[in-house]
């Protein structure tokens, strides 16, 4: 113990980054969890809405308008509590979360888990990786100037 102490007296430099390394490291695997609870791919994500599947995006309001998934139903991470009476019809039905990344989305599926849900998916990668696979997304009215056919 005396060595180890010896050695990070003399080297300090090299003991702040493997500390810094494992943190980071720490951080990433966390984020990784978080992020892939219950997460599935765009496809089959498509496959579940083809079957019926309630979309949840959990996004604020402003990015819901600046474009989102045809059918998803607007419920933001903050009400989604709150909202979960409206839902309930949902509750042995697929539910598919998704925000921008798939950080919220994750965290909106493991609510829902809490709230009863028994179907819950989050789309791994959010509504980045939905775009990446050139899948359409939907504008607004507001954000597309008052047009109502605002498809990208």
């Amino acid at each position: 113990m005396e060595r180890l102490i010896e050695f990070a007296g003399n080297h300090p430099y090299l003991v702040a980054a493997a500390v810094f390394i494992v943190v980071i490291v720490i951080v990433s695997e966390m984020r990784a969890r978080i992020q892939d609870f219950a997460a599935i791919a765009p496809h089959d994500a498509i496959r579940l809405m083809n079957q019926g599947a309630l979309v949840l995006d959990v996004r604020d309001s402003e990015p819901f308008a600046a474009g989102h998934i045809g059918e998803a139903r607007h419920v933001p991470l903050k009400d989604l509590t709150g909202s979960a009476e409206s839902l309930k019809k949902f509750r042995d039905k697929p539910v598919v979360t998704y925000c921008e990344s798939g950080m919220n989305g994750g965290a909106a599926a493991r609510e829902l888990r809490k709230l009863g849900f028994s179907k819950v998916f989050n789309l791994r990668g959010g509504l980045g990786a939905w775009r990446h696979e050139n899948l359409p997304v939907v504008r607004s009215a507001k954000a597309a100037g008052g047009k109502a056919d605002g498809k990208t």
